[in-house]
């Protein structure tokens, strides 16, 4: 990408457009183009899919002739969905105008999901659009797992174009197990083509995870060190400060395991542990991916500390609340709302290098990132002054890349003290608008690029390394250790972190940069 002194503003219209120029060429498809939006009446649809659309949309890089129906079992009409997404979409005064041509371009269609007359209304209506016989067809499964198999099945059966291309986003889970996941696998196969399919992990569209790449393969003083001689540890941790906010019911059925672990914090590990692909494309990132899951072991109950939040008495607002307190999970829950794992992948690389992973809700701080925590310096001649270097990719809040190292402290003095190297993006990027994960994947689903989609390899392999524990969970019905709304989590997963490896040394916080 062409470079720009970091005070000019790149727009997310910027952005997207060197990008996929230099991704896809000038290329504009020679068909029309049909969105649709299954499910459309939901919270995914209202707060995330449309915005995203309109994002697209607004900024030109949609193809053209591009138009979005929705479909849901509710009886709504489009003014109905411009009324519930609007105020989750980024419009300015003078984009009103804009604004009113997008939804020029959306229709809505009433219909039951197991119903193959409904999907055929649907089809006929994509066909009375304009071009819309022969048009590329996108379909967005925003739904509940428990619909996946009928919509899919009268998607393949009632609606698929005949001479454009088709393609069908399905949202996670993929599945409950590694058995639930092969019969979708299996179903889907059984309709479309692997390259027909785009799992979405909206993880994978980050700025900081599609960072990881060029940060690993595009330096070369990362290269000799990155493996077993010198990374002590690995560490990789989501946390929100919030519970399920009423959605208790949803999670429940599913859990953090499910939720966060098995597929967000497990794609990031992969990055981190493959080997360089022989190129970028799709193909050849996704299969080094799957090497490094097949070199994972199941992940042992003795390596997993499980926690409950309960009320805070002294917080305020939500934080009183447990778990439990939330009237839509089922009294006695045992779901797990936080996880600390320890995982190690057995290859020559990384052979004996713990690589942890921790996730929870209602805890302290708001956090996704990755840690590498290196080994100590040898031959120490400071008395025990320096603590060991890290190199941290903060994946949100506030994107950065910092490196923890060792100088000396200012002034009179030669004692070594802790500070970093700091590549925080708001500070070097002040102008740049980072677009939303959701809209590079959009954008990557019309591009025809799945590199930051899920194949089925990969999912066989990740449920392969958590079905067990989840079994053993639900069968022996494990009890989850309380901890307190606000806190880092249970004491007992500090324990697991720091019998791994993990060297906490409690001195040192990162200071955000300002950015003024």
């Amino acid at each position: 990408m062409e470079q720009r002194m970091s005070s000019e503003a790149w727009s997310c219209s910027e952005v997207f457009r060197q990008l996929r120029r230099e991704m896809y060429g000038e290329q504009r498809a020679t068909h029309s183009n049909i969105f649709i939006i299954l499910g459309a009446s939901g919270d995914l649809a209202k707060k995330k899919i449309y915005p995203t659309l309109w994002c697209l949309f607004r900024d030109g890089l949609l193809p053209d002739d591009t138009y979005f129906v929705g479909f849901a079992r509710s009886d709504l009409t489009v003014e109905d969905i411009k009324t519930a997404c609007v105020p989750h979409m980024k419009v300015t005064s003078a984009e009103s105008a804009c604004l009113s041509a997008f939804f020029q371009k959306n229709s809505y269609l009433r219909g039951n999901y197991d119903d193959g007359s409904s999907f055929n209304k649907l089809n006929a209506h994509l066909s009375s659009l304009p071009g819309g016989a022969e048009a590329n067809r996108v379909f967005y499964m925003a739904l509940p797992p428990s619909v996946y198999h009928s919509v899919s099945t009268n998607i393949g059966t009632h609606c698929m174009s005949c001479k454009g291309w088709n393609r069908v986003i399905v949202e996670k889970p993929f599945g409950h197990d590694l058995q639930s996941s092969q019969d979708l696998s299996a179903h889907l196969s059984s309709l479309f083509t692997e390259n027909q399919i785009y799992r979405i992990d909206h993880y994978l569209g980050k700025e900081m995870v599609q960072n990881l790449m060029v940060l690993r393969f595009g330096n070369r003083i990362f290269g000799p060190i990155w493996n077993r001689n010198n990374v002590a540890c690995v560490v990789l941790t989501f946390k929100e400060p919030f519970g399920t906010q009423g959605r208790g019911g949803y999670f429940d059925d599913f859990g953090i395991i499910r939720d966060v672990m098995q597929n967000h914090l497990l794609q990031m590990l992969c990055l981190v542990a493959m080997e360089k692909p022989a190129s970028t494309s799709p193909d050849d990132v996704r299969n080094e991916k799957v090497k490094v899951l097949k070199c994972i072991a199941p992940v042992a109950v003795s390596d997993v500390v499980l926690g409950q939040y309960v009320g805070d008495p002294e917080g305020a607002g939500d934080s009183k609340l447990g778990y439990l307190d939330d009237p839509t999970v089922p009294e006695g829950s045992r779901t797990p709302t936080f996880a600390a794992a320890v995982l190690y992948v057995r290859n020559e690389r990384w052979d004996g290098v713990p690589f942890i992973l921790r996730c929870g809700k209602a805890l302290n701080e708001q956090k996704a990132e990755v840690r590498l925590q290196f080994t100590d310096v040898p031959g120490d001649i400071f008395g025990k002054g320096c603590q060991r270097n890290e190199l941290v990719m903060r994946v949100q809040p506030d994107e950065a890349i910092y490196l923890k190292i060792m100088t000396k402290r200012p002034g009179a003095y030669f004692s070594p003290e802790v500070t970093e190297l700091d590549l925080t993006y708001k500070s070097r990027y002040k102008n740049v608008k980072l677009p939303d994960a959701y809209e590079r994947l959009i954008l990557d689903v019309f591009c025809g690029n799945q590199m930051h989609f899920v194949c089925s390899d990969e999912l066989r392999e990740a449920w392969k390394i958590f079905t067990p524990l989840l079994h053993q969970i639900d069968m022996e019905k494990l009890q989850p250790i309380p901890y307190t709304s606000g806190s880092r989590g249970p004491s007992e997963a500090d324990e697991l972190v720091r019998r791994a490896g993990f060297r906490y040394e409690g001195t040192y916080k990162w200071v955000r940069p300002s950015t003024a």
